[in-house]
């Protein structure tokens, strides 16, 4: 029983509780507060991200930045835990429009490797404003009914994908 007890609890049980304690306190903060894990639900993001999967969204990405072009962001709906996957195409006083399925900003056609499929959307152009991105799933192929995209303001962006 007393080699037991040592295998569990170590030669100095009271250092062992010690150090459990802090890993599990900052285990809680980093998973409640800094990474953020979410699953996916949908076909928006498709090829990148696929549906039911687990993610993690750092929190802190944007702690000092502010989000770039061809960032997956997590776009907060109601509360931390719902949220939208999205892509940003738009930066803020950037004009967007999508012609034939191809984004343009500010005119010009925004390259996209990552988009597989297209499909032959049009979106009138939408000037944003100086704390607005425009944010869009990966999978074009969909229709755009079927689909959210657009606006978001800065305040609403949770924070980056990690994988």
């Amino acid at each position: 029983m007393n080699r037991a007890r040592q295998i569990v609890f170590g030669r100095n049980p009271r250092r062992t509780a010690v150090r459990v304690l802090v890993l599990a306190s900052v285990s809680f903060i980093v998973f409640r507060w800094m990474l953020i894990p979410i699953r996916t639900d949908g076909i928006s993001m498709l090829p990148t991200y696929h549906s039911d999967t687990f993610n993690v969204v750092n929190r802190l990405a944007y702690w000092n930045s502010t989000p770039s072009r061809g960032d997956v962001v997590a776009i907060r709906l109601a509360g931390p835990r719902v949220v939208y996957v999205k892509r940003v195409v738009g930066l803020p006083g950037e004009r967007i429009g999508i012609v034939e399925g191809q984004v343009e900003v500010n005119g010009a056609a925004l390259s996209e490797p990552y988009v597989r499929h297209r499909r032959a959307w049009d979106v009138p152009d939408v000037s944003l404003g100086p704390r607005e991105y425009f944010v869009i799933g990966d999978n074009r192929g969909m229709a755009p009914a079927d689909h959210d995209f657009g606006r978001v303001e800065a305040n609403r962006i949770l924070g980056k994908l990690v994988f």
